[in-house]
């Protein structure tokens, strides 16, 4: 009998030890993560911050973030992580976010926010579409297949950078948003997000910057002294920036924050009916019923870090990334493409 039949009967059911004993046996052929042998799809930074992460996840599993009137715990857990990831990204008193559940649930939303303004300040859309470098990330292809808009995806530059002349050129009456990277994934280099902010300010629309993999070491490398592209709120016109907690923010998997400039840019994320026999029904995200665990994880992980824990981190992973750029640039047979900016 295959895997799939011995799953469809599972009988009058087995010691809870037995189970856990295969679920080991499963995994013993999955790559070694807490070895540090997964790059780019776990993010470690030792076992004790792992042990915490589990537990607070554990405790947290069952609670409901659907309705944080009924969990007024994951209320306060969230509104404080999503006020430190506001401070990681340059945001004031006026700024507001959500946590989501990573990166693509960020960047689909940002679309829809996006589509959501356009429709709330009246403007006539026969094809919406979204102006971005071929290196933003292949989430924004979900969202335009979800949402039925034109993705425009301009040729970077030299520098594997956004190209800003071509980006400016490609924006339209039909665009809702312009997206930049900070940083793109292929190469880790920022793109010039400035120029492109202030068009999108001047045109009234949408700017994300997707710092999903940056976002928190862009902050601490500035709070250790480090030249750091301008990159967040603090670049006029950009209106929602989105960081994932599971990534360089050590948090287990299923936390990121979507950051909106203004809390009115935040309300178009959202997704709120009566339109049925059950009462109001209201969510920030894509998800209904959302388990607590990792925003306890990430309030966990953020406390238990601080400053400090962060900056030495940081410290470390850039000092990693300039080692490994230095060898590839020495190496006769390889050619490094472009000087990483995290």
């Amino acid at each position: 009998m295959n895997d799939a039949a011995n799953a469809a009967h599972i009988g009058a059911g087995r010691p809870a030890e037995d189970v856990l004993a295969d679920m080991e046996s499963m995994r013993s052929r999955d790559v070694r993560w807490r070895d540090g042998r997964a790059f780019t799809l776990a993010y470690n930074a030792g076992p004790e911050v792992v042990a915490l992460a589990e537990e607070a996840y554990r405790r947290f599993s069952g609670e409901n973030a659907l309705n944080t009137d009924a969990f007024p715990s994951l209320r306060r857990m969230q509104n404080e992580v999503v006020s430190r990831a506001l401070s990681w990204a340059g945001g004031d008193a006026d700024s507001a976010g959500f946590m989501t559940s990573g990166g693509t649930e960020s960047l689909i939303l940002c679309v829809r926010a996006a589509m959501k303004r356009a429709e709330r300040e009246g403007r006539t859309l026969n094809r919406p579409n979204v102006v971005l470098p071929t290196t933003a990330h292949a989430a924004l292809e979900k969202a335009a297949d979800y949402f039925g808009v034109q993705n425009r995806r301009i040729p970077v530059g030299p520098d594997w950078r956004a190209d800003v002349n071509a980006m400016l050129g490609a924006i339209d009456d039909q665009t809702v948003l312009v997206v930049a990277s900070a940083p793109q994934y292929p190469q880790g280099v920022v793109d010039d997000v400035t120029p492109l902010a202030a068009r999108a300010a001047e045109l009234r629309i949408n700017c994300h910057v997707d710092a999903c993999m940056g976002g928190v070491t862009l902050a601490y490398l500035g709070m250790l002294g480090e030249p750091v592209p301008a990159w967040n709120f603090r670049v006029e016109g950009v209106t929602s920036v989105s960081i994932d907690l599971h990534k360089y923010g050590y948090a287990a998997k299923g936390a990121g924050v979507l950051l909106h400039r203004n809390k009115f840019l935040r309300a178009d994320q959202t997704f709120i009916t009566d339109n049925w026999l059950g009462g109001t029904y209201g969510s920030s995200g894509i998800l209904g019923t959302k388990s607590g665990g990792p925003i306890a994880a990430a309030w966990a992980v953020m406390h238990h870090l601080g400053d400090d824990g962060y900056m030495r981190l940081t410290r470390t992973a850039r000092d990693t990334a300039l080692a490994i750029a230095a060898h590839i640039d020495a190496h006769p047979a390889l050619v490094l493409r472009a000087q990483p900016d995290t």
